[in-house]
């Protein structure tokens, strides 16, 4: 099962580097479309091609079976580790890997491809990021959750390629929907695994980006895939 084909801005210039963003449930790649405009707008990112996935529509437990976009089935938002569907995530965790391997396949190194997104596609890249087969540049997730908590470290490759990715974090804390506690907990819990995380907290916020965590995750891009002017032709 897959969604429609994911929308794409490409890169202005050389294509040297990839960010992957995820949309939340009910949303689609369209709803997250702007974070490209906006940098565009502003001059930034001129060699990062973004992509924007799209879910597959599916019924959702917890709005009666009604079907609507989503990374995977969720039961209950009182506990969104109650019953995972850990079908629907694997198959959404694959759909990353794929996209990342789509990448690779166009010349794209994979330490130039950071993978993240918001809520249900932020949860989906933490998991589809720490248990890549291949080193990433980064890894983010806005307003999310960590999924499979007791199965996924067996999930990490051997090598354990992403040991030292870097992994932004951002949450309101006035979240009701991923509460705040999940989102500090989850960056607790990968600091305790030996990841390195830059968890952000942003006051009054409730589940939505904020600009300022925009902002936030703006650096964190350019530091991790900076742009490589002239030397692009002989990184690539």
């Amino acid at each position: 099962m897959s969604g429609p084909a994911a929308l794409v801005v490409p890169a202005l210039k050389r294509h040297t580097a990839t960010v992957i963003v995820s949309h939340g449930l009910g949303d689609s790649g369209a709803g997250w479309i702007w974070l490209a405009e906006n940098w565009r707008r502003r001059g930034k990112f001129e060699e990062v091609s973004f992509v924007f996935p799209n879910a597959p529509t599916i019924p959702i437990t917890m709005n009666m079976g009604m079907k609507m976009p989503g990374w995977y089935d969720i039961i209950s938002f009182d506990d969104l580790q109650q019953r995972e569907d850990e079908s629907g995530i694997l198959r959404s965790r694959d759909t990353m890997h794929n996209i990342i391997s789509a990448e690779v396949a166009k010349g794209i190194p994979s330490n130039r491809i950071i993978l993240g997104g918001f809520s249900q596609g932020g949860a989906v890249s933490l998991l589809g990021g720490v248990t890549c087969p291949q080193k990433l540049a980064g890894i983010f997730g806005l307003s999310s959750y960590l999924l499979l908590r007791g199965k996924i470290r067996d999930m990490v490759p051997t090598e354990n390629p992403n040991k030292e990715t870097p992994i932004f974090l951002g949450h309101g804390d006035a979240d009701l929907v991923v509460k705040y506690e999940w989102g500090q907990n989850t960056a607790q819990t990968l600091k305790e695994w030996g990841w390195n995380v830059d968890f952000r907290t942003y006051p009054n916020l409730p589940h939505s980006a904020d600009p300022q965590e925009i902002d936030h995750l703006e650096a964190f891009i350019n530091e991790r895939v900076p742009p490589l002017g002239e030397k692009a032709q002989e990184a690539l």
